[in-house]
């Protein structure tokens, strides 16, 4: 199992675009990363604030539903945030193309 991951992070951080990632465990802690701890501790913290917010508002829509993936775009960047029960997965990459928001 433990290659399965390590195979999936080395296939994402070769991803075009990606600058990186962090996982965070429930606590707001990173425990794998492949930037410098001041970014991973900052984007885990950033996120946790936001997929929390996020979570309240879903749920106050509909009571039954979660939250399963989150993507933010930015001018710079493009966070793609996965939380799942135990950790949260969060990738930064660079947008590709120029598409224009809705």
């Amino acid at each position: 199992m433990a290659t399965q991951i390590e195979e999936t992070l080395k296939r994402i951080q070769t991803s075009d675009g990606v600058i990186g990632f962090v996982i965070v465990n429930n606590a707001g802690i990173p425990i794998k990363s492949n930037m410098d701890d001041a970014m991973s501790v900052r984007y885990a913290g950033l996120v946790q604030q936001l997929t929390s917010t996020s979570q309240v508002a879903i749920k106050k829509d509909d009571p039954t539903d979660k939250l399963t993936y989150l993507r933010l775009r930015t001018k710079n960047n493009e966070i793609l945030v996965i939380p799942d029960k135990h950790y949260t997965m969060v990738v930064i990459q660079k947008p590709t193309g120029s598409r224009s928001p809705m």
